[in-house]
Formats: structure tokens, sequence, C-alpha cells
């Protein structure tokens, strides 16, 4: 199982709470679909008990520091490919629709894990394409991450 984030815009104990379900769950990995902000905020992931997967969002400004803070637990780029499991998995912020749809439409990648929005979305289909929301809460209301079972793609929305 791994957990999804995105948009946490360096709200520590929001931070916090996302790394508290992921330890809770047992996640086996974590990636986070970028808007990190700022460099403090690799602090409360170093209590992560598995890897970190986590790229560039469209306000991740500092780019250079945010690279040194999270230089330990991983490499921070604008564009993800990994394999998780059996999966082929695309990790991208999402700022431009078009390319999350041509992601999807590829063939390639069995999960596109996007953010952005702010907004949760799960569609399913030849390839899965999930928003696992904001875990900021600024612009929803809403403090959101995803567990995904990669194994047979089920998925549960916890709201912190």
């Amino acid at each position: 199982m791994i957990g999804i984030m995105s948009d946490s815009h360096d709200h520590l104990e929001a931070i916090g709470d996302s790394v508290d379900v992921f330890n809770q769950a047992g996640a086996e990995l974590v990636i986070h679909a970028g808007d990190l902000i700022a460099p403090f905020t690799a602090r409360p992931f170093k209590n992560l008990q598995c890897p970190l997967e986590a790229i560039f969002g469209n306000n991740d400004g500092e780019r250079h520091m945010l690279r040194t803070a999270y230089s330990d637990m991983c490499v921070l780029e604008d564009f993800k490919e990994l394999e998780v499991g059996e999966r082929k998995v695309a990790v991208i912020h999402g700022t431009t629709e078009a390319l999350v749809d041509a992601l999807r439409k590829s063939g390639k990648y069995d999960l596109v894990i996007r953010g952005h929005t702010h907004q949760m979305e799960v569609s399913d289909g030849k390839t899965m394409m999930i928003n696992p929301g904001e875990v900021c809460g600024y612009l929803s209301g809403e403090k959101t991450v995803i567990l995904l079972d990669t194994d047979d793609l089920t998925w549960e929305a916890v709201h912190l």
C-alpha cells in the first residue's frame, strides 16, 4: 500500500498528521505530487517510516533549497516515472490539463498521480488517475490524503 498526497503548502501540522496516517497504515511508499513550498517542510517527513517520492509544484519557488532540504529523502524533479510493484506510475503536479490527459491516454502508465487543483478526484479506466486533493486545506477547507493498494487499485480517502 502507498500513501498519496499533494499541495501541502508548508502546513506543518497537516504534514505531520499525514505522516502519522501513513505510518499507522503501514505505507510502503509515500508520493507527494507537488507544492511543498518551503525547505523547512522536510522536517516532518523525516518521521516517515517508508521512502518518499516527491516532485515540484508550480508554487515551489526556492528549488535549490528544497532540493537540499529533501536530498536525504528523495530527488525533487518536475515529473517522475516510478515502478511501484507491478505498476507503472507517472507523477506530475498537473498545471496543464492537456498534459495530464496525454499521460493518461498514452497507455504507458497504470496510474497517473497529479495535484494542483486542490480537489480530490479519482478516475478509473485503462489508466487510473488520482488527485488526492490538498493536505493544507487552504482552498477547499478539507485536508485529504489517499491510501492506495497497488495490487488491486482499491483506495481510501483519509480526511485529516
